[in-house]
């Protein structure tokens, strides 16, 4: 039985910096790997990743991928 979020994928962008956010915010982006506006990971879908995202959606833009 497949999980309900298997296969998919996230496109996430940084699209605003993390200055003038608090301590928490700043290291989640550093977390997510993020180093410079504009640059862009693709994550599995899964709700730590998500709850990550959740945090700082303000600051990134989020796709979704199929497969």
């Amino acid at each position: 039985m497949a999980k309900s979020g298997e296969g998919r994928k996230l496109k996430v962008t940084l699209i605003k910096s993390g200055i003038g956010h608090s301590k928490d915010q700043r290291r989640t982006v550093e977390a997510l790997g993020f180093t410079k506006l504009g640059q862009t990971r693709v994550f599995d879908d899964d709700p730590a990743i998500r709850g990550m995202i959740f945090k700082v959606s303000h600051l990134l833009e989020v796709e979704e991928l199929e497969g």
